[in-house]
């Protein structure tokens, strides 16, 4: 297939690399949205262009950081719930209608759906 390069092992001998470079040509605009792709991605150009040309997916690094947000607020979420709760038990009777109390933790329950099924698609 490809000859394979010799380079200097760490021991100091000669041995063949499984890797070669590939050289392409392209327009300087399109350089600098390539590099602008592979940082959005956490990747190097390289990393990046094997990925697109292996097909295989490319995720953007604002993908985790919008999952690591979702689960945050998720587990804001569920910590708020779980202080209603306690509070509804340590005080029963006190402050707000039970029916009030029981659409709350309903919606806090929705909400907590809603978010774990957005961050199952990012």
């Amino acid at each position: 297939m490809f000859p394979k390069r010799l380079q200097m092992g760490d021991s100091g001998d000669v041995i063949e690399a499984d890797e070669v470079a590939v050289a392409n040509h392209v327009h300087v605009d399109e350089r600098a949205r390539i590099e602008e792709r592979a940082k959005g991605a956490g990747l190097s150009v390289s990393a990046y262009l094997r990925a697109a040309g292996l097909n295989q997916p490319i995720r953007s690094v604002l993908d985790y950081d919008a999952v690591r947000e979702l689960a945050k607020v998720n587990g804001d979420q569920g910590r708020l719930g779980g202080l209603l709760k306690l509070w509804l038990t340590e005080r029963v009777g006190q402050g707000a209608p039970a029916i009030e109390v029981r659409r709350l933790l309903d919606r806090i329950g929705e909400i907590q759906a809603q978010l774990a099924d957005i961050a199952g698609r990012v």
